[in-house]
This record gives structure tokens, sequence and C-alpha cells, in this order.
């Protein structure tokens, strides 16, 4: 599988990168056996970037990436986790976590300074039981900016400068917010969820020529809008960033799956291989939970994409005139 290099650094990351939130339990429990299969799955296919975080069911995420990632050559993969959130122990008192399938074993704290910045990343070694990682990133900073970039920022920018990590940036959905970060600070790279896809363009307009201009990667997250574009068609109840989709995201998501039935391709296949179209996208990254899964996008992912089939898209008025459709990095 290709490799694309972010920004300036040395650290290269595949085009697929596997997204570690659903193996902390997102949306529903899942077994360590399962996570595992996913895991060994991903790495069997080519999938050589691992992203993950504390935030992801307080742990469990990072423990299951590191029980994979420990028994492989380190020089062989790309490990990226994120910073923002301390875990406290608390008492779970029989509680599951608000946001994961997981018992309430730790409580999160905000924390962008520069203490709980290298408190998180010792953490974060701990749990995933290895003495590096390659890519750190501000997590999630939309209600925290200021504190993130005039705290978080510096103290990153510490850890590349000694070496303890290759890159740095942040993993946020706001494309606003990671603008002024691209172009206050001296990020790598910036992981952008949900806002470079088929269905939403809205990263055109600053952030992917701050990012053009700046020499900045951008990771693209969320490529299926949390579900909309999974699947051939949209299923009954799918979702648009974890909502009910707005019926003419609906009717939108249909004209476009006609598009690619009439050139036998689907939308999944569609949906991951737009992003990778503009220069800036060094990677995508798709959140995975079994194994099945795991190999039905990877193999989506191998998929030639017609030109005619960009071509139509933008026929249909359903493409940006500014997304290149000719080739990415």
């Amino acid at each position: 599988m290709r490799r694309n290099r972010l920004g300036k650094s040395d650290v290269h990351v595949t085009e697929l990168g596997f997204g570690g939130g659903p193996l902390g339990g997102l949306f529903a429990p899942l077994d360590d056996e399962t996570a595992a299969g996913a895991l060994e799955a991903a790495w069997d296919g080519g999938i050589r970037y691992f992203d993950t975080s504390p935030h992801y069911g307080i742990g469990h995420s990072e423990r299951r990436i590191g029980g994979l990632l420990r028994g492989k050559p380190r020089g062989e993969f790309t490990l990226s986790t994120k910073v923002g959130r301390l875990l406290v122990p608390q008492d779970p008192a029989g509680r599951m976590d608000e946001s994961f399938a997981v018992p309430a074993t730790h409580r999160r704290v905000w924390d962008f300074t520069r203490d709980g910045v290298l408190r998180s990343v010792e953490d974060s070694l701990e749990r995933i039981g290895v003495d590096r990682v390659d890519l750190l990133l501000l997590h999630d900073a939309e209600e925290h900016f200021e504190d993130a970039l005039r705290g978080g920022y510096p103290a990153l920018a510490e850890l590349r400068a000694q070496g303890v990590v290759g890159a740095i940036g942040a993993g946020m959905y706001h494309p606003g917010k990671l603008t002024r970060l691209v172009e206050e600070s001296d990020v790598d790279v910036v992981m952008l969820s949900g806002r470079y896809t088929l269905l939403d363009h809205s990263a055109l307009d600053d952030l992917l020529p701050a990012c053009t201009r700046r020499g900045v990667s951008i990771l693209a997250a969320s490529v299926f809008n949390s579900g909309l574009l999974a699947t051939a068609r949209p299923a009954e109840g799918a979702t648009f960033d974890y909502a009910p989709a707005a019926p003419h995201l609906l009717r939108r998501a249909h004209r476009m799956a006609d598009v690619c039935e009439a050139h036998g391709v689907t939308l999944p296949e569609l949906a991951m291989a737009f992003p990778l179209r503009h220069p800036a996208v060094a990677g995508i990254v798709v959140g995975m939970r079994t194994a099945d899964e795991v190999r039905r996008n990877i193999a989506a992912f191998g998929k030639e994409i017609p030109a005619q089939v960009w071509s139509d898209l933008r026929g249909e008025g359903l493409l940006d005139e500014r997304a290149p459709v000719d080739g990415g990095v």
C-alpha cells in the first residue's frame, strides 16, 4: 500500500489508515478477540498506519492497538495518538462510560497545558506499551482552542524538537479552527473529520488552500460521514455526522449512487477515493471494528475509479468545481 509523507516531517503513512475509535466500543460493546481480529486483518491487508486516542473507550483503543503493534517491527508501522484529555481513575459504581460502551473506570479531564500534554503522552505510551509515537495530535480542541494553541501546541513542538515524536498536528471537525492552527503555527498535519467528503466540501473554502500554501498535510477522517456513504445505497436510518441524514443529503447520496452503478463502482469505493484526489491529502483514516469490515474496506479502497465517474459527478452538479479529481499526492 502506498505511503505518503506528512508535511515536511520524516513521518510517512499508508494512504489507508486504521481509525481506532470503534476499538474503544464506539456505539456498541466490542470484545478483545474481535478487536484483535480486526487489527490482524488490517496488518495482513497492508495497513501500516494506526490512529488512536485516550478518549476512545477511556484507554481501551490504545491498549488494543498496542496488543498488535508490540509484536511488530517498530520501523514498519506509523502510530498516532492524541492529547487534550487526561484519564483520571474513578469507581465505576456499575456505570458505563457516557461515550463508549465500556465501564466508567475513568473520567476525562480537559488539559492542554504543557504538563497535561506531557502526562498524557506518558500515560499513552504505558497503555500502548511502546517507547514512542510517530504523530501526536491535539484532540477535539474546538471549545478549548486558545488553550490548545497557546499551551498545547508549544508542548507538541517541544516534543518534536526533542525527537520524542516525529510529527505534530491536531484532529478536529472544525475547518476554521484548523485553518487558524495551520496559519499561526508550524504543524505538520491536521486530521479533519467529515469536512472533506463527497457530501461536504467545506474544507475547500480555507483549510485546503492554507495547507497547500503552508506545506501541511491533511488526513481525512470520517470519509463516510458516519454512515451515509458507507453502503452502496444509503441504508434505512442512515446517519450523517452521527444524526439522522437530512432528506436533501439522502437525495444527493442516491444520485451519486446512480452514477456509481452506471460505471460498476460503489459509493464507499468513491468515498474513500475522493479525498485522496487532492494533493494536500496524504491519507484517509477509517474506523473499523471487525476483520470482515477491514477486508471489505481494503478491497473497496483498492478499486480503480474510472475517470468518467468524476466527469459525470461534475456534470450532475454533485462535486464542487474546485475539488481536484485528476490525481492526488
